[in-house]
């Protein structure tokens, strides 16, 4: 199993060279295609509104085509010396712009976005996208993949994450599976690991078992054992409970869309 062809989705109107830096490299090492995307919403004018000049209308429309082109440039330019397929899409659309990126991701394997895009949109695209995204953060130009952690649950979504980051987790120096439990969960933790931990050997990656005491809050432990590991990366199924239950109640799918110091990579 590899990437094929990764897809990366650029924000016009601000500069997206940490993305497109790890677009590269990771596009590099797994000798990808890549499919740069972009896409924005013209001037919303709803009904009771009252007039609105043409001559504005057509102005932010020109603003929002000069943002696309300028970040169709910033792609191009990352890009220009490779010989791998180079491909670029993008729309102005009133619809939404997830399921715009989502409908066009059909022919991607991996789709790499900012944490700085609104968490909202970023929730719409993981539900929809059928595919593995990856999250940078803003301030974030390099993936090293020394240190991936595996948050595991016993859920589909986490195992169809799993699944999904193999090319990943092949290439990385180290990966720690962590399952947060309570204490009368911890031995059937540890069973739910090393079953993974077999599997994964049988696709030829090595991977260290941890389970973690649970402190009620599930997200901050997470958080602090890949401080605490070093993690570059965390691999997670995403809502696993209703959307609206985690952004009620402060889910870890939600805790890591807004995570601003490692990329994360998940899947639903």
């Amino acid at each position: 199993m590899t990437y094929a062809t990764l897809m990366v989705h650029l924000q016009p109107g601000r500069s997206n060279a940490g993305i497109l830096a790890i677009a590269r490299d990771l596009a590099e090492r797994l000798h990808a295609g890549i499919i740069g995307i972009a896409a924005c919403q013209p001037m919303q004018i709803v009904e009771g509104d009252g007039y609105v000049p043409a001559d504005l209308v057509q102005a932010d429309r020109d603003e929002i085509e000069k943002e696309i082109k300028t970040a169709e440039m910033e792609f191009r330019s990352a890009f220009q010396t490779r010989g791998a397929p180079v491909e670029w899409r993008s729309a102005v659309m009133f619809g939404s712009l997830a399921d715009y990126i989502a409908g066009q991701a059909r022919c991607a394997d991996l789709v790499i976005t900012s944490a700085a895009w609104q968490q909202a949109k970023i929730s719409d695209l993981v539900m929809q996208i059928g595919r593995p995204v990856l999250i940078v953060p803003a301030a974030t130009d390099t993936l090293d993949l020394d240190h991936v952690l595996v948050a595991w649950k016993d859920t589909r979504e986490t195992r169809r994450a799993a699944l999904d980051a193999l090319p990943l987790l092949k290439r990385a120096k180290r990966v720690t599976l962590v399952e947060i439990a309570g204490e009368q969960d911890f031995a059937a933790g540890r069973m739910h690991l090393e079953d993974v931990a077999k599997w994964l050997k049988s696709h030829g990656v090595s991977a260290g078992v941890l389970v973690s005491s649970s402190t009620g809050n599930d997200a901050m432990r997470l958080k602090a054992i890949a401080q605490e590991q070093g993690a570059d990366l965390i691999v997670a199924g995403a809502y696993g409970h209703s959307r609206l239950r985690e952004f009620v109640l402060g889910g870890v799918t939600h805790d890591l869309l807004l995570c601003a110091n490692r990329c994360a990579l998940v899947s639903h």
